[in-house]
């Protein structure tokens, strides 16, 4: 009799707590108004933000002026800039300045940023504001001052020179999101590997690195795309057109041939695929999740 009344006195308690639950809010009228105005409005802003990109899309899919189809849409006009002009040339020598502009940009970045995250001296204060002092000065002001010294080294109308150039112009912004991704990640999980016999170093790599890749992702496109779409670092240090990197290339070809739209957007859209290409790939990284549940039960 005891366990009857026990069990019955259990289901009188849980369907006490089922009727103690809230039950869900209707969303009223009004409220669905409003997220399809929402959604309305972000649907016509996205539509004129890729009007420009479908155009060009479309102006480089329409035959050109010397192409024998008259109607239409056709891929010759990226199979005659690949193969006739000099675009495989910049697009090569834009991927090796961008790619060496993210290496280096990143690995001088990160500890500095770790630095600047975790430091706390006057030292690390200053160096702060050395940063935010560089990070608020315009490329343009320090362009003509680096020409005339890479003209006595060597270094104008190459793409050492221009490597240079960008990891410097974008280290102090990248050491920022570095330290700001760094600041996010407990400080906890670090004297937790320097328990466990690891150096300061150590556990920099092995702990705060291997939980910011979202951060290192970050940092890595924002140098991709400064790097990617410069033009006005390429065109004050590169004379040749051998060494034009895909914005200059763009430009000049526009120069040569600007009746033939065909052609220009297919130079457009063969130096708008790789940043697309970058984002599709990486998308999927991006979360700032992963390390909320590494102090679960401290």
């Amino acid at each position: 009799m005891s366990s009857m009344l026990h069990a019955h006195a259990v289901e009188g308690a849980a369907q006490g707590a089922r009727g103690r639950r809230r039950a869900p809010r209707p969303v009223s009228d009004a409220a669905l108004r409003g997220r399809w105005w929402r959604f309305l409005i972000l649907a016509v802003l996205t539509l004129v933000i890729l009007v420009p990109v479908l155009a060009t899309l479309f102006l480089s899919l329409t035959p050109s002026t010397t192409s024998t189809q008259t109607s239409g849409l056709t891929v010759d006009n990226f199979f005659a800039v690949l193969t006739q002009t000099l675009t495989p040339t910049w697009m090569v020598n834009s991927l090796i300045t961008t790619l060496a502009t993210v290496v280096v940009s990143v690995a001088v970045a990160a500890p500095a940023g770790y630095v600047l995250s975790r430091g706390r001296s006057r030292l690390v204060s200053g160096y702060s504001l050395l940063l935010f002092v560089i990070q608020s000065l315009p490329v343009i002001v320090s362009v003509i001052p680096l020409f005339i010294l890479f003209a006595g080294l060597g270094l104008v109308d190459n793409l050492a020179g221009l490597t240079i150039v960008y990891v410097g112009a974008g280290l102090s912004v990248a050491t920022w999101m570095m330290a700001a991704y760094f600041d996010s990640i407990p400080i906890s999980l670090e004297e937790a590997a320097w328990i466990d016999g690891a150096s300061v170093f150590g556990s920099f790599t092995r702990v705060v690195l291997r939980n910011s890749l979202p951060g290192v992702l970050s940092t890595a496109i924002f140098s991709f795309l400064l790097a990617w779409n410069d033009y006005l670092v390429a065109i004050v240090f590169l004379r040749t057109d051998t060494t034009f990197t895909l914005p200059m290339g763009v430009q000049s070809f526009f120069q040569q041939n600007a009746t033939d739209w065909g052609s220009v957007m297919a130079v457009s859209v063969i130096m708008m695929a790789p940043p697309v290409i970058v984002f599709a790939a990486l998308n999927r990284y991006f979360s700032v999740g992963g390390i909320g549940g590494a102090l679960a039960g401290r």
